[in-house]
């Protein structure tokens, strides 16, 4: 399995940006694809998840007022639409994949989580 993500760049503060993460060697219909991000000296954090089964979501409540997922299954892609970004928002925007359930766990990664490259950004005037 490997997981692209791209879309990462430098906006300013209440730009938006949208992240795509493309998956390759997952089976579809049996893998949820989510994004996450981790600031230097924090800890990762989940921002959203969306299964390629059925179609359910799961979003961090703190975000789910500027941030969308979706998905494009036929180019087994996920997507991260952001709004409104803020200076607290920079970070390392990482893909992962797990199961086609883990909506219903909050996306909380394990060690059969399988994690892409991240991919930067950074907001700033």
């Amino acid at each position: 399995v490997q997981l692209q993500a791209s879309g990462g760049g430098l906006v300013q503060p209440g730009g938006s940006l949208k992240l795509s993460c493309a998956a390759s060697g997952v089976t579809p219909n049996r893998v949820t694809l989510g994004w996450f991000r981790q600031a230097p000296g924090k800890e990762r954090e989940t921002i959203a998840c969306i299964s390629f089964s059925d179609g359910s979501t799961f979003t961090q409540y703190s975000l789910s007022d500027r941030f969308t997922v979706s998905r494009d299954n036929t180019k087994n892609t996920v997507h991260l639409q952001m709004h409104r970004l803020k200076p607290e928002d920079p970070a390392i925007y990482y893909c992962a994949a797990d199961s086609p359930n883990w909506p219903r766990f909050g996306c909380r990664w394990g060690v059969e989580t399988l994690w892409g490259q991240g991919t930067l950004v950074t907001v700033s005037s």
